[in-house]
């Protein structure tokens, strides 16, 4: 197989091409916390539902995320799905530095000792079981323990590097 200039700039520029398709894909917002020294969480939009049963969830973090150190050793986490009142919050935890807990953020320690956001549309506390390596970063896969889906109201969006409401 030949290689022509064409194929070796899609093959450098991947990563950006990568990055670029998905600006295009619309994705749910959540935080990712979990229970360390301090507790640290980490905006995410790569939340899948992964299994039924068993029922398991996965996120992508990379490894160079501040969160990472904790969440490399931690037996749970907890998932909380943002709502469209809630730009501020996904914007703080999205920022490098910041002091992810202090006020406003309103939390307090759920089961397993996972720090729970309050006021979200839902949220989780899942068992991590297992962390795959991809690339910079690893896939947590984690089996649902507890949680609640009644918090209500319209789910934050991410799309085109920004967050975004779902309309009808």
């Amino acid at each position: 197989m030949t290689v022509t200039p064409e194929a070796d700039t899609a093959r450098l520029a991947a990563p950006q091409l990568l990055r670029s398709v998905f600006r295009q894909h619309a994705a749910g917002v959540a935080v990712i916390t979990a229970a360390g020294p301090n507790p640290v969480g980490f905006t995410a939009t790569s939340l899948t539902s992964a299994a039924a049963e068993p029922p398991l969830i996965s996120f992508g973090i990379g490894t160079g995320a501040s969160s990472w150190p904790v969440i490399s050793t931690a037996d749970h986490i907890g998932v909380h799905v943002l709502g469209e009142h809630q730009r501020e919050l996904a914007t703080m935890f999205a920022r490098s530095g910041a002091d992810r807990f202090a006020a406003p953020t309103r939390w307090h320690e759920g089961p397993a000792g996972v720090p729970v956001l309050e006021d979200v549309v839902a949220w989780l506390v899942c068992r991590i079981v297992a962390r795959v390596p991809a690339g910079d970063h690893r896939l947590v896969v984690a089996e649902v323990e507890e949680g609640d889906p009644s918090g209500g109201g319209r789910p934050l969006l991410y799309h085109g590097g920004r967050f975004r409401e779902l309309r009808d």
